[in-house]
This record gives structure tokens, sequence and C-alpha cells, in this order.
């Protein structure tokens, strides 16, 4: 059995996302912070099936880009995103908010959440993502 404070190890630093090199030509490493706030990214704007060996991995956020906006498309973006994030993430932060705006063909989504290995009382943390179709992926100019 793993406990949380072993998920990121004693050096606090991670492997960047995406993978890159860093100036000295050596993998980019990136403190929790980043490291989780990139993991977070990942999930969202990953589509379900594009991974080979994990075909249920993502958010499918991208397609409902193109649902009719309204209430409706923000209460399901809402609900999707949380489940994602709980179900991926769950063993490393906690959901604690999702905040949708659809404007015409703009999604926003605030996430808020804070890391299970913080202390108590730690400040929140927030990432915005917003997903916009581009004419190159059939949306509207």
């Amino acid at each position: 059995m793993t406990s949380t404070s072993n998920v990121f190890g004693s050096s606090g630093f991670h492997l960047a996302g995406p993978l890159r090199l860093d100036g000295r030509g050596r993998t980019a490493i990136a403190e929790e912070e980043q490291y989780l706030r990139a993991l977070i990214e990942h999930v969202l704007f990953t589509r379900p099936g594009e991974r080979v060996q994990r075909p249920d991995f993502g958010s499918g956020v991208d397609s409902l880009v193109f649902a009719p906006s309204g209430d409706e498309l923000a209460q399901a973006t809402r609900a999707l995103v949380h489940g994602a994030l709980q179900r991926f993430l769950g063993d490393l932060i906690r959901v604690d908010d999702v905040r949708v705006t659809a404007d015409d063909a703009t999604l926003d989504v605030l996430v808020t959440y804070a890391p299970l290995t913080a202390p108590s009382g730690d400040a929140p943390r927030t990432v915005q993502v917003s997903s916009t179709p581009t004419p190159a992926s059939g949306g509207a100019p």
C-alpha cells in the first residue's frame, strides 16, 4: 500500500510535463505545484481514446465546445471535469470546486484544488483553462 506522501518522493521535483529538455540538454524537472498543474491540464485536454494503453484517460471537454451554449452545457462540463479529475488524480489532489462558463464557442473552466500533501489550512490553488474551436478543427472562423 502506497501512501500519498510517497507519491511525490522526498525531493519535491518531478518530470516536467510535457516532457522536454532543459537549457543544459537534460530532462526538464518541475516543482510539485507546476507538476500538479500540468497533470490537471493533461486530464482536461486529453480526449478519451487518444492514449493507446489508457483508452479511458481524459475528460472529453473539447467535444463540448461545439455543443449548444447554455446552463446545460456548463453543468455537463462541470460534472465531466470533476469526475475525470477525481478518477485520474484523486490520489494526488482534492478537487474543491469546478466552475464552468460557456459563452458562444468559448468554454472556460476554473478548477480549485488542494494537493493531498498540503498542510491543512493551506491556500487552495486554481487552474483556469479555455477551449475555443479553431478553423483547423472544423469550428467557425
